[in-house]
């Protein structure tokens, strides 16, 4: 049975966050103003304005 060798992150690496994609984010602003959500009754109709 072959061993798991792994590295053990410093301390620096530890509080390294993950940022997203500057594309990432222009793509999610783009959906949520293009996203228009209308409420009729107990119903709620979802529609992408693009």
């Amino acid at each position: 049975m072959g061993k798991l060798y792994f590295k053990k992150p410093s301390k620096e690496e530890k509080n390294v966050q993950p940022r997203p994609a500057k594309e990432t984010i222009e793509f999610l602003l783009s959906y949520s103003k293009a996203l228009n959500v209308v409420e009729y009754r107990n119903m709620k109709f979802e529609t992408l304005l693009n």
